[in-house]
């Protein structure tokens, strides 16, 4: 009976898993986002946020911790460089994992992993790249309420100049 064991022992032997898990992590760790089957994706985020938010304090323990999961230096390194400091506000839900059909030899189930603050489509950060964008319009919205105002004095005076002209006519 399996009372209980409620992990996806994915169809292989607890060293195979690990071992899977554990390339399968330093890939999405090393790209961003990977493409499998969801199974494996669903599996791969309860073995892979833990060490995301490990990553999040950077010290020698966690380093080394981090390190017996994932058995690779250049992941480690980029994962406590540059995953770290975009994940570090974020109080979890490290990885999103979208549907993406069929596989067509098997008809497997597939999905796309990625870790959602390297999205730019989804990115919630987005707003900072606006911001910069909203003070340049500002900017030139503020030169354009600066010439404005000089522009409607220029037209307000041949107005005025049209119609003391129309006054002295009729005053012929």
């Amino acid at each position: 009976m399996r009372h209980g064991k409620k992990f996806n022992h994915l169809g292989r032997t607890a060293s195979h898993r690990s071992a899977l898990l554990s390339n399968m992590a330093c890939s999405l760790i090393e790209h961003k986002r990977i493409n499998t089957t969801v199974a494996k994706a669903k599996a791969l985020r309860v073995y892979v946020e833990p060490l995301l938010t490990k990553a999040k304090e950077d010290t020698t323990h966690n380093r080394r911790i981090v390190f017996s999961y994932l058995q690779s230096k250049e992941a480690v390194t980029e994962l406590f460089r540059s995953v770290a400091p975009k994940i570090a506000e974020r109080n979890g839900g490290y990885t999103r994992i979208i549907k993406t059909g069929f596989r067509p030899g098997d008809a497997a189930d597939m999905a796309l992993i990625e870790l959602v603050d390297f999205n730019e489509l989804y990115n919630p950060n987005a707003e900072e790249k606006k911001a910069t964008r909203r003070s340049r319009r500002s900017t030139s919205a503020a030169k354009v309420a600066v010439e404005a105002p000089v522009v409607e004095e220029k037209v307000e005076e041949p107005k005025a100049e049209a119609t003391d002209s129309t006054e002295e006519k009729t005053a012929e």
